[in-house]
């Protein structure tokens, strides 16, 4: 088993975290969260949605969240936009990285953007034209890689259909979704492994969901496949509104455990990351699917054996 010796974990609970939640949070308390990631150490950081507020609501107010943000000039802050005009959106915030997302399942795609994938790939070209134009940086993402609710398995032939298609708009950096949680790790390896291998020139992200409490174990195995980028979490909230059964992403701070446990660099402060679930989960009013939450670090239950003391007997 080869492991890296540092992985990059990006924060994509502000996004993928709270789109879902009922109860939604004022900017200013997202923007605290996003300043805090910062401060833990995350340096990759999806901070909203440019989408119409009629489509996710808790997403409306991105642009507001991110001239919030204290230290902007700290991290990569990201945002994820659906077509042209959120692009226009994202250039007049300011920010500086879009993502671009679509799904290897036809089916997803259709309920999710209403359009077949090579439909909404063909309308990437004038968002990754738009922001190219003005300085932005484009990555993409590709939903449902590792399975579809509706249509069952998705084959590499349908995931590499969508790769090729993001590297002649010009883009170098692609994400691996699990959207529903539906992966496993053999999948995971094979899958991970094929990519790599054959796209080195491309930065892959991955991205997991717990739907099934197989995250973790599917971290390891793209790892192994030799994989060092993925997305978390905070507090393991988040969900895709337009499939069904997707709960939660992994938690950002069960990843880092894992890691540093297997002595791999994060560069992120596990117990502010935990601190940060903790408000989270105080901010959205229920239980939230994090570990540390729950049993707390491993390193709490291992304390220093006092050394054993030798009575000496002065004769």
């Amino acid at each position: 088993m080869k492991y890296p010796n540092e992985v990059i974990i990006a924060e994509v609970g502000p996004r993928d975290g709270l789109q879902n939640e009922k109860t939604i949070l004022p900017p200013e308390a997202k923007a605290k969260l996003i300043d805090q990631a910062i401060e833990a150490g995350f340096k990759v950081i999806e901070i909203g949605s440019m989408v119409h507020s009629k489509a996710i609501p808790a997403l409306a107010d991105t642009a507001e969240v991110f001239k919030l943000i204290k230290n902007k000039d700290k991290a990569e802050l990201r945002v994820l936009v659906p077509n042209l005009k959120g692009t226009e959106r994202a250039i007049a915030a300011g920010i500086k990285k879009v993502k671009l997302t679509v799904s290897a399942s036809e089916s997803h795609n259709i309920s999710n953007f209403n359009r077949t994938p090579k439909q909404t790939v063909e309308g990437f070209k004038e968002c990754y034209d738009l922001a190219h134009e003005n300085g932005l940086e484009v990555s993409g993402a590709i939903a449902t890689s590792f399975g579809c609710p509706f249509e069952g398995e998705i084959s590499i032939e349908q995931i590499e259909q969508v790769v090729k298609a993001f590297i002649d708009l010009g883009i170098r950096e692609i994400s691996l979704s699990d959207t529903t949680g539906m992966g496993n790790p053999k999948e995971v390896y094979t899958k991970c492994q094929y990519f790599k291998e054959n796209y080195p020139e491309i930065i892959w992200n991955i991205h997991f969901h717990n739907t099934r409490g197989m995250a973790l174990a599917n971290i390891v195995a793209a790892m192994e496949a030799g994989m060092s980028r993925f997305d978390g979490a905070f507090g393991g909230l988040g969900g895709c509104p337009y499939a069904p059964g997707a709960s939660g992403n992994v938690a950002s701070e069960d990843i880092i455990h894992m890691l540093h446990r297997m002595g791999i660099n994060t560069g992120i402060d596990l117990d502010k990351s935990i601190e940060i679930a903790k408000e989270v989960k105080m901010l959205v009013g229920h239980d939230v699917d994090s570990y540390m939450l729950k049993a707390g670090k491993v390193s709490d239950l291992i304390k220093e054996k006092p050394k054993k003391q030798i009575k000496i007997c002065n004769a």
